[in-house]
């Protein structure tokens, strides 16, 4: 098997780098991913105090449902290979790994 990747117009190779990870005990909510990927992948959530998630409203300042916020990886089929939300992440929260076609 190989890794998928592409030929572009200057004849370069590029092979993308699929989103594989996001390793929550280190995200700090900030949402600069969230912001910065076109391809809604990413979601917002809190974790209430039993590690439960819990839907996070934009419009509702009340943060007494959840402990903490976390971004989490909701549709990752979505994900084009960019690593925008990884050079963005403060953090490093996040782990790529190719396409295996």
């Amino acid at each position: 098997m190989a890794d998928f990747s592409v030929t572009l117009p200057s004849g370069q190779t590029w092979t993308p780098q699929f989103v594989t990870h996001l390793n929550e005990e280190k995200c700090i909510g900030c949402g600069r991913c969230f912001k910065v990927c076109s391809r809604d992948v990413l979601e917002l959530r809190g974790i209430n105090e039993d590690g439960e998630y819990v839907a996070v409203d934009p419009d509702d300042d009340d943060d007494d449902e959840y402990e903490k916020k976390v971004m989490v990886i909701a549709h990752g089929e979505n994900c084009i290979g960019c690593m925008a939300c990884s050079k963005i992440c403060p953090k490093k929260c996040y782990t790529h790994a190719p396409a295996t076609v």
